[in-house]
């Protein structure tokens, strides 16, 4: 599912908005994360004239539920989305870094 997100040193939060109508504030993806705390992060960017702009990574994640932390990514969200900037979120989610691989069309001397 497309989601915003964060990055705070080896953390990502990804909020849990209120701006949607939610029949509860409690996620299927919380419930999920309960019974399986891994999860994946993919940042793809392209552009359509230009394919040697491809580039994705992909982020290796663990749910790790940090309230210190969850308070830097929220001032994060807020200064990155200006649709967050009140933090209409109930909470945000946090997950820990555990590994990154990515790939690009080109390398990275731009050849």
């Amino acid at each position: 599912m497309p989601v915003v997100f964060a990055i705070h040193d080896d953390h990502v939060g990804i909020p849990v908005d209120l701006v949607k109508p939610k029949a509860s504030l409690r996620l299927q993806r919380e419930r999920n994360l309960e019974a399986d705390p891994r999860a994946t992060l993919l940042v793809e960017h392209w552009d359509r004239d230009d394919w040697s702009r491809l580039w994705w990574v992909r982020v290796e994640l663990r749910w790790e539920p940090n309230g210190d932390v969850a308070s830097a990514l929220a001032e994060l969200l807020a200064e990155r989305y200006p649709q967050y900037a009140a933090k209409p979120f109930a909470r945000v989610l946090v997950f820990d870094i555990l590994g990154l691989t990515g790939w690009t069309a080109t390398d990275l001397n731009g050849t």
